[in-house]
């Protein structure tokens, strides 16, 4: 493509960001950060997993400062994250050893420990509160958060041992870090799975329900849902048998249970999904294609190449606002070749 440097825009560009600032500080009220993390955990959340960076503060600061555009916020969370330095990597977490916040099945109404409802929007009236600010202050959050971590079984180890479900083979190499490496088809698990958490959340969302709809898996099952904190550790410098405990994130995880491939085998099959923050939905949605995405076939859910690089919210949405920019070149050989198609006498005499 070609694209023609704009001159003398300097002045323009200047004031275009003044009217910017304007309509980001239009009230002398302002949104303190600590507002926007708590208030907004759940945009919070999303701005992390697309952005692939797991800081609540920094999420807000860049919300606050794109306007709550999750684009632009994600876009800003990026680029600061690509500044730091990588110093650890933490060893791989168990999510079995989770301190559980909510746990559902849509597979088995009794599990193993219960299920536990949590904090969810599933069961209220989706009616307007024009008084958002109250707040249940007789509410004891300690009642309700468990302070230790509580094993709970798998409704899929369960399964398994029954042979109902395959097992993924543990995996001997290391996974593919999509942040340093290129992503390679046919890709890895790994990055697969690396590159679903970081996509646009409605795209992902979008894909899973058409996949719904028929075009591609019929209908999978949430056999669990889990949203909870694991505690991170990496390797101590010293001693490769040591680990030291750095701190904990919140994640949510889900596992869909579809038919396998092969129906002769009389098996089932599962999709994973884990994100950043709670984002159930995208966890969901993320498990149904890893799925599709497993099982192959016509679709454009079971379209790894389609799938993987077209739902990156950094990539998809720059590539739109590119279209912003000046086109003069391009668009002016459009429209010579029409006026010359246009002008160009017809032979009609056979």
């Amino acid at each position: 493509m070609a694209y023609v440097a704009v001159s003398g825009g300097k002045e323009a560009i200047e004031e275009s960001i003044k009217l910017l600032d304007y309509y980001k500080s239009g009230t002398d009220k302002d949104v303190e950060i600590e507002a926007i993390e708590h208030k907004l955990s759940l945009l919070v959340d999303r701005v992390m997993s697309e952005a692939g960076l797991y800081s609540k503060t920094y999420a807000a600061i860049a919300l606050k400062q794109s306007e709550g555009c999750v684009e632009e916020a994600v876009f800003l969370l990026r680029a600061y994250r690509s500044t730091l330095t990588r110093n650890y990597y933490t060893n791989t977490v168990d999510t079995g050893e989770m301190r559980v916040i909510r746990r559902i099945s849509a597979a088995f109404k009794d599990i193993t420990e219960g299920q536990i409802l949590g904090a969810t929007y599933d069961y209220t009236h989706r009616l307007i509160d024009f008084n958002p600010d109250r707040r249940n202050k007789s509410l004891s959050i300690s009642s309700y958060v468990p302070e230790e971590i509580i094993s709970y079984p798998r409704v899929s180890d369960e399964l398994k041992q029954e042979g109902l479900i395959d097992s993924y083979d543990p995996a001997d190499k290391k996974p593919h870090d999509v942040t340093i490496n290129m992503l390679e088809f046919p890709a890895d698990r790994s990055a697969r799975l690396q590159t679903l958490s970081r996509a646009d959340t409605g795209f992902i969302s979008g894909l899973a329900y058409s996949a719904l709809r028929g075009f591609g898996q019929v209908h999978p099952t949430v056999g669990e849902l889990r949203c909870g904190y694991v505690e991170l550790y990496i390797t101590y410098p010293m001693d490769e048998n040591e680990s030291i405990f750095i701190g904990e994130i919140l994640i949510t995880e889900v596992e869909c249970i579809n038919s396998a491939e092969d129906k002769d085998q009389l098996k089932l099959a599962t999709g994973y999904g884990a994100v950043f923050g709670r984002n159930e939905n995208k966890a969901i949605s993320m498990a149904v294609i890893d799925r599709e995405l497993d099982n192959g076939g016509p679709y454009p859910t079971q379209d790894e190449e389609f799938v993987l690089m077209h739902g990156d919210s950094l990539e998809m949405n720059g590539f739109i606002s590119h279209l912003k920019l000046p086109h003069y070149v391009t668009f002016q050989s459009k429209l010579d070749a029409v006026r010359k198609t246009r002008i160009r006498p017809f032979d009609i005499s056979g």
